[in-house]
Parts: C-alpha cells; sequence; structure tokens
C-alpha cells in the first residue's frame, strides 16, 4: 500500500475480529449456524437489460457535441451570448437536480416496482417530449433564448430523474463486487455503443443536409432581415427538419432502452441492511458521505478529468469544421471517436481486472494527452486527424468506465466505517453526477464566451484566426492541463487493490453470517456491534 494510504482509515483488519476475516476461526455461537449459501451470480441477460438501461442518458452526449454549434447556427435565432447562457443555466440547473433528486429518493419507500424503478419509469415519458421539443424551432418574433432555456432545463431534471436512481441500482442488482464490476463494464459498454448510436444518428442525418454558411459575415444583418432568402430559407427548413427527424429516433430509443430496463431487471433489497439498522436521514447521510476521504478525492480527481472530456466534446464539432477545415468530416470523426472507445471498453475492463484500478486510471487517461499535443501541433491532415480520433476513443472508454466501476468501492469502504448507515447509496451517485454535470457547464459556458469574446460570427464560412487559435486552446491545450491534475488528485485516492479485497472479505463475512438461518437476534446485534 502506497504510503498515507493507510491514514484514511484502518484496513478491513483493524475494523473487524480476526476470527471474521479468518476462514479457519469463528467465534462459538457462530460455528452453530448453517452454511452460508453460495452467491447467486448474474445472468448474461440481466446485465444486458441492465446495461441497456445506461444507453438513455447518452443522449446527453448528443447535446453535448451537437447543441452548441446548432445554438450559434441562425437556424436557432439566438445570439451567441444568448447561446452562452442557455448553455451555462442549463447546465446549472441540471447540476442542482442531482443532490434535489438524491433526497427525494432518499426519502422515498419501497413499492412493489422497488425503490428506484418508479423513479425511472415516470421520469421517461414527459423526458423524451422535452427532448424532441428542443430541437424544434418556435416561430416566435422573439423569445426563442427562453423557449430553449425552459425545455432544456425541463429534459435534464427529468434525464437526472431517470440517470440517478439507474446509477444508484448498480448497490441493489448484486452485492458481489465482482458481479457489480461486470455489469458496470456491461454497462459502459452499452452507454458507448449508445453513444455512438446517438451521435451517429444526429450527425449522420443532420450532416446529409447542406447547411448554408455566409461568405461575408456582415451579410448576417440582411440573412436576418430576409434579404436574398430563396436557397437560404429552403436550406434552413431542410436542416430544421434534420434536427427534428433526429430527435424523434433518437427518442424512440430511449424508449425501447428503458422498457427493456424495466422488464428484464429485478431491484433487490439493501444488501447491507441488519435487524437493528435504520435510513439514515438524508442530511446526516450527506455529512457523512462528503467527510468520507475516498469519496472526496475520487469526485475531486475525476471533477478535473471530466471538464477536460467535456471541453473537447463541447468544441469537437466547431473544431472540425472551423480549425481543420473539416466541414463535412466532423461526424464520421466523431463517429470513428466512439466506435474506437465502444472497441476498448471490454479491454479496460480486463486491464482493471488484472493490473487494478487505479493503474488503469493512470495509464487510460492519460493516454489521451499525446494524441491532444499531436493535434495542437499538426497541420491539417484528414488522414491523420482519422488516426489520432481513433486513438482518443481508447482514452475516451477509460474515462466513461472507470469512474463507475471505483464508485461501488468508495461505497463498499463507506459501509465498512459507517455500519449502521443505509439509504446513502442516492447519495453518492446523485454528488458525483452533480460534479461531472457542474463540470459539463462551467466548460459549455467558458467554451460559448471565449468564442464570443474571440469575435465568432454566426453562420459563418469561415471564422476569424483568433476564433481559430481559441478553439485548438479549448480542445487541446486547456484539457491536457486538467488531465494533469486530475492524475495528480488521484494519487490521494486511498483504495488500492490490497484494500478493495480486505473490504471484500469483510463484507462477505458480515452477510454471510448476519444471512445465516441460524444467527439469533442476540447474534445479529452483536455482528453490528463488532463493526
Amino acid at each position: 500500500m502506497a504510503k498515507g494510504e493507510g491514514a484514511e482509515g484502518g484496513s478491513a483488519a483493524g475494523l473487524l475480529p480476526t476470527s471474521i476475516l479468518q476462514t479457519g476461526e469463528r467465534p462459538a455461537h457462530v460455528k452453530g449456524m448453517k452454511e452460508p449459501k453460495k452467491k447467486q451470480q448474474l445472468s448474461i441477460c440481466n446485465k444486458l437489460c441492465y446495461a441497456v438501461g445506461g444507453a438513455p442518458y447518452q443522449t446527453g452526449c448528443a447535446l453535448g457535441f451537437f447543441l452548441q454549434i446548432y445554438l450559434l447556427m441562425w437556424l436557432s435565432k439566438v445570439d451567441p451570448f444568448s447561446a452562452s447562457i442557455i448553455l451555462f443555466v442549463g447546465r446549472a440547473w441540471d447540476a442542482i437536480t442531482d443532490p434535489l433528486v438524491g433526497f427525494c429518493i432518499s426519502k422515498s419507500s419501497w413499492t412493489r416496482l422497488g425503490r428506484l424503478m418508479p423513479w425511472i419509469i415516470f421520469s421517461t415519458p414527459p423526458a423524451i417530449i422535452a427532448y424532441f421539443l428542443i430541437w424544434f424551432v418556435p416561430d416566435f418574433p422573439q423569445g426563442q433564448a427562453l423557449w430553449y432555456l425552459l425545455f432544456y432545463c425541463l429534459f435534464e431534471t427529468l434525464v437526472t430523474c431517470f440517470h440517478v436512481p439507474y446509477s444508484a441500482l448498480t448497490m441493489f442488482i448484486s452485492t458481489e463486487q465482482s458481479e457489480r464490476d461486470s455489469a458496470t463494464a456491461y454497462r459502459m459498454t452499452v452507454e458507448v455503443l449508445g453513444t455512438v448510436l446517438g451521435t451517429a444518428i444526429q450527425g449522420q442525418i443532420v450532416g446529409q443536409v447542406d447547411t448554408p454558411c455566409l461568405q461575408d459575415p456582415n451579410d448576417f444583418a440582411m440573412a436576418s432581415e430576409g434579404v436574398n432568402r430563396t436557397h437560404s430559407t429552403t436550406s434552413l427548413k431542410e436542416t430544421q427538419n434534420a434536427y427534428l427527424l433526429a430527435a424523434g429516433v433518437i427518442s424512440s430509443l430511449y424508449v425501447i432502452c428503458a422498457v427493456i430496463l424495466t422488464l428484464g431487471v429485478r431491484e433487490q433489497r439493501e444488501p447491507y441492511k441488519t435487524q437493528q439498522t435504520e435510513h439514515t436521514s438524508f442530511f446526516r447521510g450527506l455529512r457523512l458521505v462528503m467527510s468520507h476521504g475516498p469519496y472526496v478525492r475520487l469526485i475531486a480527481g475525476f471533477l478535473f478529468t471530466s471538464l477536460a472530456f467535456m471541453l473537447v466534446e463541447g468544441n469537437f464539432a466547431l473544431f472540425c469544421t472551423y480549425t481543420l477545415g473539416f466541414r463535412n468530416e466532423f461526424q464520421n470523426l466523431l463517429l470513428a471517436v466512439m466506435l474506437s472507445a465502444t472497441f476498448t471498453i471490454p479491454v479496460w475492463q480486463w486491464f482493471l481486472t488484472r493490473f487494478g484500478k487505479k493503474t488503469a486510471v493512470y495509464i487510460g487517461i492519460s493516454s489521451a494527452v499525446p494524441f491532444l499535443i499531436l493535434v495542437a501541433l499538426m497541420d491539417s491532415n484528414l488522414i491523420v486527424t482519422y488516426v489520432v480520433a481513433v486513438a482518443a476513443g481508447i482514452s475516451v472508454a477509460a474515462a466513461f468506465l472507470l469512474p463507475w466501476s471505483m464508485l461501488p468501492d468508495v461505497i463498499d469502504d463507506f459501509h465498512l466505517k459507517q455500519p449502521h448507515s443505509h439509504g446513502t447509496e442516492p447519495i453518492f451517485f446523485s454528488f458525483y453526477v452533480f460534479f461531472t454535470k457542474f463540470a459539463s457547464g462551467v466548460s459549455l459556458g467558458i467554451s460559448t464566451l471565449s468564442l464570443d469574446f474571440a469575435g465568432y460570427q454566426t453562420r459563418g464560412c469561415s471564422q476569424p484566426a483568433r476564433v481559430k487559435f481559441t478553439l485548438k486552446m479549448l480542445v487541446t491545450m486547456a484539457p491536457i492541463v486538467l488531465i494533469l491534475l486530475g492524475l495528480l488528485l488521484f494519487k490521494l485516492y486511498p483504495i488500492d487493490e490490497e484494500k478493495r479485497r480486505q473490504n471484500k472479505k469483510a463484507l462477505q463475512a458480515l452477510r454471510d453470517e448476519a444471512g445465516s438461518s441460524g444467527c439469533s437476534d442476540t447474534d445479529s446485534t452483536e455482528l453490528a456491534s463488532i463493526l
């Protein structure tokens, strides 16, 4: 164990007596218990149904890649400053809703459908309506910015009501670390595949339409007043219809995935519940969660790395269009990135199983740095750009998989240190999502404002040199600095493979003893007191 890692808290051996950690010796009252039941493994069908439920959240990736460029087009009828306000306020509101939803879930009780499933089921229909209306251009003389802001915030709220309980569901599909890690790998593969589908559908449908641009930026005022509209108006109408068609297809996939998740996954009772414990209140649980060192260090590290990848995501289309000059290729480059990520997630799952999760973080996320440097230094070469896109997808896969694979380990560690605190899983997941969405809002706001200050020309066929330079900095140098900061913070993360194995052994011993039919009420109370 690295120096300083043991300071965060003792190992599992310090929390439990040796008799529980060793299989050879057991207390006298435990010897008479029945042998624990064999662990029930999740079937491949269960894992796939659970994994498919992650795809709807990736509609946010389509928004992340395309909403900025959509709002900066004359099609949306909003100016760059208003677009930056929409993006920042929308993501900030989205971040705020995560802890609010986590609070509501912590107060919800068990139903026939479970405690988490009702949130997923009832948030789906209004979410797809709101998503469709984001891409609808209202025929108002003014106030379009309020339209986009309203439905953007509404959609993000509803998708949060889907995603927070879905993320917390990881802890309620199995009590086995290996099964949860395997299900998480399935989930991340499907989520990246969902991102591929979302970006491919949006990019390929919209990319087939020739969106007109203005050779002279001064023509924008005339175009806005309706002068010389014949070709422009027709093309803009076709572009609008293309966005609506893509939104309709993505909304349909959202519904299909939600139905598969609902029918194919059975939510289990809380795995750490014992006879003498009660649910922890939200605010006490929040205080305990935010004072848990491994969790704070994990989210701090991923906050910076998430911000890095979101800067790339939010500015990728504009960077390809104006800095590299590949106006008609950005959707294909994006597809290359996401396909590469899809095929390499199983490789990263094998890697983290073989070499450990912290090692996977260092190698996986840092692998993006050389390719970002190459993009910053190279000229506009399409073949080299495709090679870089495929290589970058390898790092994107690690960024998708590792946070969700490491969070359950943090929760296990928390339950060993706080054995009487239950119902805190939604808090862990909702605040992690809160910080990542906060990073997304900051990245979108900073990006759009930076482009506005640099002199971005709406619907311009080309951009000033300052805009091209700003895009290059936003896609290359800024993410590199953020990745390096994030990796430095990961050095402080205390749960390595040895600590994780100790936690797993301790938790399994407790489940076996507390769940044995031969365990009396007195035994259960004593086991809880031992923790």
